[in-house]
């Protein structure tokens, strides 16, 4: 069995990998697209925005606050979800930090 050896790696890597891998679907690009364009908290919306089963936007949802890229606030029954501005702004800043020392652009 082969183990990740991540304890080989700083904090920041494993976290800007994590976030590169909660990214890596379109569905997820495309949730943090609306949430920004709407500039507010959203709750079952999002399902009619997309052309997904309400469970298999809620798995990607999960996947978004897993990271913290977004918030999940409970209203009553539902959940609604906004942008995290602080983490995003983090990652923003890592990832620029990130393409600028690798590209010689």
């Amino acid at each position: 069995m082969v183990l990740a050896k991540t304890s080989r790696f700083g904090k920041k890597e494993i976290w800007m990998a994590d976030l590169a891998k909660a990214l890596s679907h379109p569905v997820r690009i495309k949730i943090l697209q609306i949430l920004s364009k709407k500039n507010t908290c959203i709750c079952g919306e999002l399902v009619e925005l997309l052309p997904l089963a309400q469970s298999t936007v809620s798995q990607h949802l999960k996947e978004l606050k897993r990271v913290g890229l977004i918030r999940g606030d409970i209203e009553g029954p539902r959940t609604c979800y906004c942008l995290d501005e602080n983490v995003l702004e983090k990652a923003r800043v890592a990832f620029t930090d990130l393409f600028s020392t690798i590209c010689k652009c």
